[in-house]
């Protein structure tokens, strides 16, 4: 009787034992094999709160030319952040700055949409410009300023092209009659701006100061592209 009990007690372990092992090869077959969880204790407190978001600066990613001078250190200037608004903070004060080719590289930098870019671009072009011997350092690369301001006049984007616009104003504020040769080129990519009456005033008050600092030769090159373009000089 003892000897039946223990053959029996045995059988059942048998089983017990083939069952379970059944069990454990269907659940380790039913797993993918390049499935790969990442433990709970390994993940960081942040990485559960916040999600990731793009890097604007990450190398990996492609990047426009004004991008990635700014982050090879190539323009001598950094966005500082502020309460109420940001500012350029230059490591060289701009007055001591050659203009070729970092004016041209601002200028290309114009049509960018992304912050910061977008706001060194164009904060970094009229700061140059506002310094005292702008004129004559802007005068020799002034046509290699006009293919970067049409790239950033047909932007799509509305403020885009208003900052391209106002850098433009200050470019003819600057280099005066000298722009006229050059002015039939922009003026298509800015009198498309008149169709849509939020950029009606806005288009006409540039070309006024544009005329002002180009004179009678600006005033018949304008009208040639705006026909109902009304004259204040």
């Amino acid at each position: 009787m003892a000897s039946r009990n223990a053959s029996s007690a045995s059988s059942i372990k048998s089983t017990t034992r083939t069952s379970l092992n059944s069990s454990t090869t269907k659940a380790t077959s039913a797993k993918p094999n390049n499935a790969k969880a990442t433990p709970v204790r390994d993940l960081k407190p942040s990485a559960k709160i916040n999600p990731k978001t793009i890097d604007p600066f990450d190398k990996k990613k492609g990047k426009s030319t004004f991008a990635k001078v700014y982050q090879n250190g190539g323009i001598p200037c950094r966005l500082m952040h502020g309460s109420v608004k940001h500012k350029l903070q230059w490591t060289t004060p701009p007055e001591l700055l050659g203009f070729d080719p970092l004016l041209v590289t601002f200028a290309e930098g114009l049509k960018e949409t992304v912050h910061p870019y977008s706001f060194v671009a164009h904060e970094g072009f009229i700061q140059l410009l506002a310094v005292e011997d702008a004129e004559a350092k802007t005068l020799p690369l002034l046509s290699q300023l006009i293919a970067p301001f049409k790239a950033a006049l047909i932007s799509d984007d509305d403020k885009c092209f208003e900052r391209t616009l106002e850098a433009l104003v200050q470019l003819s504020n600057v280099v005066g009659p000298s722009f006229n040769v050059h002015l039939k080129n922009v003026l298509p990519q800015i009198s498309r701006k008149l169709m849509k009456k939020n950029y009606k005033e806005h288009v006409i008050g540039a070309l006024q100061k544009i005329e002002c600092n180009g004179g009678s030769e600006a005033t018949s090159i304008i009208k040639s592209r705006v026909p109902t373009y009304s004259s204040v000089l």
